[in-house]
């Protein structure tokens, strides 16, 4: 087995020449890694003399400098790009962390994992304890909950930046869109599209001075993660705003709440606000992923439609009493978000489900 070392690094301060000492000095590394590749990401003039002594003591490695900070993601993917045009014969590369948190025993882990099935994706994953610090257990409990949802895979740590990736795999990567911390996401997230399987090895959890030098920035770069979720929610919010409008403006015009009437608001409103749905969700939210999306989002919102309408009336019943079109549409509301729930999973799932794609 064959691979490279690749370390993007910002700023990098001595905790970086000692990984690259201790990567150097280790034997059983030396028969497996082909060459280490460090990213300079833009680091500032202070922090230059770390590559200049890397260079020094270590002429073999591979310095790559972004002139200004790009992101995490635009340094892989400019590592990626390197490894493609002049390293063929690898069986993937191994990413690491500039700033200690990553030993180099927890990277012979992952690659002996590896050397099993090449074409997996490990991931060095930690344990997760009141140790940690909040923002990062928060953000890896809600990106783990997200990829659950969204891809159905147990991933306990999506923000670990060490990885054993198939080279194949990495040829794909550079062209996926983001270049800051939202690329390591989608990079788990595409994963099953391209037919890769994610595994798991536990690695140790290691903070230096509650994780100081890590330079994810929480509000933008939590959007930028979180960005296809969000687009699925806002569509799902478009779409209940036009169709909750239109239910109540319907019924006010009829003066009664019968069955028939709320069967010809509930289609009123479904039709409209289901046309703005698709499109939102075919272009915007799953990227026109699927195969005769029409048609089976069609039969989804017949189906959607009467249960909306029956089980909107029957929860009415259930409701106490009154003259206007107020208890209906809280019926309504509660009824469309259980089947708001169920309808994303049959979309995910069936309407627009992304076929594998080899790498």
């Amino acid at each position: 087995m064959k691979i490279d070392i690749i370390i993007p690094a910002l700023n990098p301060d001595e905790k970086l020449i000692e990984l690259i000492k201790n990567i150097t000095e280790t034997v059983s590394l030396n028969n497996i890694v082909k060459q280490t590749i460090i990213v300079d990401d833009g680091s500032d003039v202070h922090h230059q003399d770390i590559f200049t002594k890397l260079n020094q003591s270590y002429p073999e490695l591979v310095i790559l400098h972004h002139p200004t900070n790009r992101g995490k993601g635009a340094a892989l993917k400019t590592a990626f790009s390197y490894v493609q045009e002049h390293l063929s014969d690898l069986d993937g590369v191994a990413t690491m962390d500039s700033d200690g948190q990553h030993t180099v025993s927890a990277l012979q882990s992952c690659l002996d994992k590896f050397s099993l099935n090449p074409r997996r994706l490990v991931i060095g994953v930690r344990h997760f304890t009141n140790n940690i610090p909040f923002r990062s257990q928060f953000g890896n409990l809600l990106t783990s909950g997200l990829v659950r949802l969204l891809t159905h895979q147990n991933i306990s740590d999506t923000q670990t930046g060490l990885r054993v990736i198939p080279i194949d795999y990495t040829a794909t990567l550079i062209d996926f869109p983001g270049n800051r911390f939202e690329f390591e996401f989608d990079m788990l997230l595409q994963a099953k599209k391209y037919d890769i399987q994610v595994v798991e090895q536990p690695i140790p959890t290691i903070y230096l001075d509650g994780n100081s030098s890590s330079h994810f920035r929480v509000i933008r770069d939590s959007i930028a993660i979180y960005s296809r979720f969000l687009k699925f929610a806002a569509s799902g919010l478009i779409s209940f705003l036009i169709d909750i409008s239109l239910f109540y403006l319907v019924l006010f015009f009829l003066r009664n709440h019968s069955l028939n009437s709320i069967l010809i608001a509930t289609i009123t409103s479904r039709v409209l606000s289901s046309i703005a749905n698709y499109a939102i969700n075919h272009q915007v939210v799953f990227n026109r992923a699927g195969h005769q999306t029409l048609i089976k989002y069609a039969l989804l919102f017949v189906a959607q439609m009467f249960a909306s309408g029956y089980f909107t009336d029957l929860l009415t019943d259930l409701l106490p009493v009154t003259s206007g079109p107020i208890m209906p549409t809280i019926a309504k509301m509660i009824v469309d978000f259980i089947l708001f729930m169920i309808s994303y999973r049959i979309q995910s799932n069936f309407i627009f489900k992304e076929g594998p794609q080899h790498v």
